[in-house]
């Protein structure tokens, strides 16, 4: 898509997909729908307006905003996370995509958070992995079920050199995270994989620019195909030729 979807993330509910991406200053969180991973359109809006601090309504938070957020889908709802760097963690969610969506919660009042993913584990616990503004470390919490609070400190699982935007999945008994190191014009996918959810974590790099033209890969999203595939969706940092 030739458009500003950064920091896409994608979850796959049966044969559809859905993804948001960040809005920084801008207000309001399109969610998009496709079949394919190759034609999307919009089919909700997360929010519309950002109550939690004055200076957005007067212009005065440019580059604040929903920084890079993850959507999920768990026991019948969509959620959707995201952090601001001022204001903290907030989350929304809803029976279906196409919304409505219920009014954002405050999960945590934070100064420097950043790109946090939810995870609901096999037995009902739910986690939330997040990095700091600045690109790191992975810091994992547990959570309440429902999703609006969080249950401790939190602790360290990774800490870089560059660590930021990791997405949590579970497979074959194995926790994973994926994150984006090196950044954006230059970096790679880097994946963490552990049968504790709080590690240690072995490490691999899995997607890398190599001999290609393709700038990253960088913050994005894995996600599965009904046939076992796996794609991995993430923008990239292209400036428009003169006329364009």
């Amino acid at each position: 898509m030739n458009a500003d979807y950064s920091d896409p993330d994608v979850v796959r509910v049966g044969v559809d997909y859905y993804m948001v991406c960040s809005e920084f200053h801008f207000m309001g969180m399109p969610v998009l729908h496709s079949t394919d991973l190759v034609n999307w359109t919009i089919v909700s809006q997360v929010y519309d307006e950002f109550k939690f601090a004055p200076e957005y309504s007067s212009n005065q938070r440019y580059a604040g905003g929903s920084w890079a957020p993850a959507i999920r889908f768990h026991a019948g709802k969509f959620y959707v996370y995201f952090c601001t760097p001022k204001e903290g963690l907030f989350m929304s969610s809803a029976d279906k995509a196409e919304g409505p969506w219920e009014p954002l919660v405050q999960v945590e009042s934070v100064d420097g958070w950043e790109d946090p993913c939810p995870f609901w584990d096999d037995n009902g616990q739910a986690y939330l992995g997040h990095s700091k503004v600045g690109a790191g470390p992975i810091i994992i919490h547990k959570m309440s079920a429902d999703g609006k609070s969080l249950l401790d400190d939190g602790l360290t699982v990774y800490t870089g050199p560059v660590a930021e935007g990791t997405k949590i999945q579970k497979r074959n008994g194995y926790y994973y995270l994926s994150i984006p190191e090196g950044g954006v014009e230059r970096g790679w996918q880097t994946i963490l994989r552990s049968k504790n959810i709080y590690g240690p974590y072995e490490k691999k790099v899995v997607l890398e620019t190599g001999s290609t033209q393709i700038n990253g890969p960088h913050q994005g999203a894995m996600v599965d195909t009904p046939d076992g595939e796996w794609w991995f969706l993430h923008f990239q940092s292209i400036l428009a030729k003169s006329g364009e």
